[in-house]
């Protein structure tokens, strides 16, 4: 019988308390925490199964791309708990979020519970108690067409990642994935590296002066740079290609250094005048920028805050789930009226009513798959809560994140900045007669620009932040010119010749990606920071500061889905894939037949399985190997890039000499040069430091796996000399004429007796110290170690001090302390080791081993909060939960609110599954042999061989003594029964087991 309850389904568990404390009493809040199932593992699959067309995707392919879920064991126990709520409920209200995943998960929950009463789908885009009852009087079915858009992104992952993944593995390395969106996103950041690699840097010059009316208004100077020579434009870093020379279309005149130097000579002269020829001045107006998007907001806060996308997704996340902002994955800079009217509202009320415009601003999307369904990133509400009023409550990154949004929402609906920009041109010349051409009655033009903002608008509550541009110009952006007028002579205060540099484009940074792939149409907003953490977690790239550095590896990568999966790693064909996906979210394509054109072929593009079954042959060398110049090649081996050079003069058969790459160098740092210099590097070779003055062994300095080290070796004693042993005679006597014959002795060397060598003593060197620098002193020093300190005054038991795996450490009996440095384990003293072990062992400064330590305890467990470092990485613990810090998550960037989301969320995951005890293997039975009974002519011949020995020994044994041979009669045996048949006797004594399949 129905309960009287309804059951509400959210997604997150931090949303349950807020959620139902908005419903009241009627309602039951529970989680569903993610998704409750997803595609089995192929390997996972029941037996019957696996040899079946589900066997190598979990997607019968065959069959209407079915896939076969599964629950998993993670998420029993919360299916478990939901049914049972279930049973108690009248009602049932899916409140997952209004996205592909959510409308997914909702439909999980129903294939999975199975309910027997009305179903509703409850949505909503803030979590405020007036949307949260708006969400339940206006509840709607399931949409359909965004789970088939979700299940065919989700199959076509699995059989893209399935099909090309096994490839990388054999032909590149173990470990390595591929994926639709991921490699194209690694191709993105290889193919700028690509370019900074063929980069040619341009050198060019220009003038920077420093000019006013006269020498006394000097705190009116302003700077003009030289623009025309002669009539002729200077070139500026723009005018340069990548290969160093001007662009065909650009006409400008270079200078370089020794034109520039002598021109400087030249202007600086008395009496060549400076004279103002042009006044120009128009009008300044810039736009506020729209509301937050989901990649937007990624970009900006990469800017401003320096967090990473994964980074903001989390923290924004939390402020979604406790109600500060309105759902955060969206692709819609637009506003609702609720919105419109609270950003306009604290605009006028906080920066005065002139700066807001008569009619409300709007926005559109500029992303190819904008989805118009969803508002912008905003403060929740109808009315803005403002950062000072929550700083109480929100704190770290939450109050940094709010922040931001809070003012880019509230700015984008003011004025825009309003103001004037005024040029100038200044004639300088003619000047003299000059030793360089250029600098000969030459005529010189400067230019000068300032704005001057006279009405702020947006810029009162918000500016936002740039990426670096290429070649960019240095000028202020905000700067006042002096009053001037055209025919004004002006004094020259200061005057200098500069040299430039043409820069290489930019490596990406998370937010240039995220802006990249948002332009192109490749993923969706709320992949990007999954996108990006893969990429980096497989090793493809190494973050550099703010840039994204390729590993070797992703060349590698890059290389081969180039060459061999051309058409699917196509920018444009990949942004395709999101437009049909889209077209299926919207019910306008058949997941069916998109899934069949992609896997097996249409008549626009080679389907993947076409591609793969006709790879043809792939050679690992030639897709692991770079060119670096003729004659120098690099590998990227199982272990690492490295250097391969042939040498001309070495012998045809004779290996090529192996270079290791330092691992900080980066690829567009690896130049012809570069690598040249690090082959023709002297070879670090074992070093004799000196003797040991106590007993002459050699003291050698090495660098080896485990770091440099030294090491004492005697030197290698003379092989001795075998002694000869001298074998007795040896006697043979001829068994039929009894004649003793002996034998001539043999030398035979005696074995070699190999003496133990003594294990030579050795020492790592301390990390403040270069092997190349250390002097027999300090190696014998070292060797010494460990040193003995003192003898303790109370125990008289020795104080060492020494080196060990985990740091330089003083040693009593089993009692230890660990020291600060090295470099004490020679320098402390006595009185400096009793004080320390008069000192708690974990007190003071050894009170936590904790990386990071937080003031307020969890929320939920009410224990401490610490970052510690384990065996896998670093991770979070209350004590009771342990969470792991993702390896693109920074320690120092990790706060509480981090921390605290981090433990939740491993709760939510519930316990890892133990795992499964394999059974003992039972030892197998050995069966005693059966012997065959010997047959009679077989004894008959053993008899008479044994006989035939006896008399041959007795023979030689007269021989030597003179007795005479006297033969025994042969014993008689009883005659033995022949079996009746081997066929017989083995039916007798042989049970053949059935067969077990």
């Amino acid at each position: 019988m129905p309960g009287t309850k309804k059951l509400v389904i959210v997604e997150s568990p931090t949303k349950m308390k807020s959620i139902a404390a908005y419903l009241g009493d009627g309602y039951e809040v529970l989680s569903s925490v993610g998704h409750i199932r997803d595609l089995i593992e192929p390997k996972n699959l029941p037996p019957e199964l696996k040899k079946g067309a589900l066997g190598r995707f979990s997607v019968d392919v065959e069959n209407g791309f079915e896939p076969y879920y599964v629950v998993s064991d993670a998420k029993k126990k919360t299916v478990s708990e939901l049914k049972r709520a279930l049973k108690n409920a009248n009602e049932l209200l899916l409140a997952t979020d209004e996205d592909r995943e959510g409308e997914a998960i909702a439909w999980h929950l129903l294939q999975v519970l199975q309910p027997k009463v009305p179903v509703k789908r409850m949505v909503f885009h803030e979590i405020t108690k007036d949307a949260i009852l708006a969400a339940k009087d206006n509840t709607r079915d399931l949409d359909t067409a965004l789970v088939d858009a979700q299940e065919t992104r989700r199959i076509l992952d699995r059989i893209y990642g399935y099909e090309i993944s096994p490839v990388l593995w054999r032909k590149v390395g173990p470990g390595l994935s591929a994926g639709r969106v991921q490699s194209a996103a690694t191709r993105l950041v290889v193919d700028r590296e690509k370019e900074r690699l063929a980069f040619v840097s341009a050198g060019y010059w220009d003038l920077l002066a420093r000019l006013a009316a006269s020498a006394s208004e000097a705190e009116q100077a302003f700077d003009a740079k030289l623009v025309r020579l002669n009539g002729e434009r200077i070139a500026t870093g723009g005018d340069f290609d990548d290969s160093g020379a001007l662009k065909p279309t650009v006409k400008a005149v270079t200078l370089d250094a020794s034109a520039a130097q002598a021109l400087t000579t030249a202007l600086r002269a008395p009496g060549v005048k400076l004279e103002v020829t042009k006044v120009t001045s128009k009008p300044y107006r810039r736009s506020p920028a729209a509301p937050f998007t989901t990649s937007t907001l990624q970009q900006e806060a990469a800017r401003k805050l320096r967090f990473t996308a994964r980074q903001t997704m989390s923290v924004a996340q939390s402020l979604y789930e406790n109600g500060y902002i309105t759902y955060m994955r969206t692709d819609s800079p637009s506003l609702g009226q609720q919105a419109l009217t609270a950003a306009r509202t604290q605009a006028a009320a906080l920066y005065g009513a002139e700066t807001v415009p008569d009619a409300p601003r709007a926005y559109k999307g500029k992303s190819k798959n904008a989805q118009e369904a969803h508002e912008a990133i905003r403060p929740s509400g109808d009315t803005f809560r403002t950062p000072t009023s929550l700083a109480s409550s929100l704190r770290g990154n939450d109050f940094k994140l709010y922040d931001l949004i809070w003012k880019r929402t509230v700015a984008s609906q003011m004025k825009d900045a309003t103001g004037s920009t005024a040029s100038v041109t200044i004639a300088a010349g003619p000047t003299g007669t000059s030793e360089h051409p250029s600098a000969s009655g030459a005529l010189a033009e400067f230019g000068a620009s300032g704005t001057v903002i006279t009405f702020r608008g947006f810029m009162l509550a918000y500016e936002e932040s740039k990426d670096e541009e290429r070649n960019a110009s240095t000028d202020a952006t905000e700067s006042k010119l002096p009053p001037l007028e055209e025919g004004q002579t002006l004094t020259l205060l200061e005057l200098e010749a500069k040299g430039h540099e043409t820069t290489p484009a930019a490596r990406y940074t998370e937010a240039s990606l995220v802006k990249k792939l948002e332009e192109l149409g490749i993923g969706r907003p709320s992949t990007f920071a999954s996108i990006i953490s893969t990429i980096t977690e497989r090793g493809y790239v190494t973050p550099r500061g703010q840039s994204l550095v390729p590993n070797w590896i992703a060349f590698s990568v890059v290389r081969l889905l180039e060459e061999f999966f051309g058409d699917l790693v196509e920018y444009d064909f990949t942004a395709e894939m999101e437009d049909d996906l889209d077209r299926i979210a919207g019910g306008e394509a058949n997941r069916l037949d998109w899934l069949t054109s992609f896997y097996f072929g249409s008549d626009k593009h080679r389907g993947l399985r076409q591609v793969i079954d006709n790879l043809g042959e792939i050679d690992p060398r030639v897709i692991n190997s770079v060119a670096i110049s003729d004659d120098i090649t690099l590998r990227i081996g199982k272990y690492g890039p490295y250097l391969e050079v042939i040498d001309p003069d070495a012998a045809a058969d004779a290996p090529p000499r192996r270079v290791n790459i330092p691992p900080e160098l980066a690829p567009d740092e690896l130049t012809a040069t570069k690598a040249r210099e690090l082959i023709d590097a002297p070879v670090v070779t074992d070093r004799v430091i000196g003797l040991n003055p106590d007993n002459g062994k050699e003291i050698v300095a090495k660098d080896g796996r485990f770091g440099p080290y030294v090491t004492e070796l005697a030197p290698a004693p003379a092989e001795p000399v075998a002694p000869v042993v001298v074998v007795a005679p040896v006697e043979t006597i001829d068994p039929v004429t009894g004649e003793v014959t002996v034998a001539k002795p043999k030398r035979k060397p005696a074995a070699k007796k190999v003496a133990a060598a003594d294990k030579p003593r050795t020492a790592s060197i301390f990390k403040s110290m270069d092997l190349a620098a250390v002097d027999l002193e300090t190696a014998l020093r070292l060797l010494a170690l460990p040193r003995v300190v003192g003898l303790d005054p109370e125990t008289g038991t020795e104080i060492l001090a020494q080196n060990g795996k985990f740091g330089p450490y003083l040693k009593k009996g089993i009692d230890t302390r660990s020291l600060t440095s090295e470099d004490q384990i020679f320098d402390i003293d006595l009185p400096g080791a009793i004080e320390l072990y008069a000192q708690p062992k974990y007190g003071a400064r050894r009170a936590s081993s904790a990386l990071k330590e937080f003031e307020a305890p969890d929320p939920e467990s009410g224990k401490a909060i610490k970052i510690k470092d384990g065996r896998f990485g670093a991770y979070v613990t209350d004590g009771v939960t342990n969470a792991t810090i993702p390896k693109s998550e920074d320690i120092e960037e990790i706060d509480f609110d981090r921390a605290v989301q981090l433990l939740a969320d491993k709760r939510a995951k519930g316990p890892a599954a133990p795992r499964k005890k394999a059974p003992a293997k039972k030892a197998a039975v050995k069966k005693p042999a059966v012997k065959k009974a010997p047959t009679a002519a077989a004894k008959a011949a053993t008899a008479k061989k044994a006989a035939a020995t006896r008399a041959k020994n007795a023979a030689a044994k007269a021989a030597l003594t003179g007795a005479p041979v006297v033969k025994k009669p042969a014993a008689k045996k009883p005659a033995v029964k022949k079996a009746a048949s081997s066929a017989a006797e083995s039916a007798a004594t042989t049970t053949i087991a059935p067969k077990v399949s």
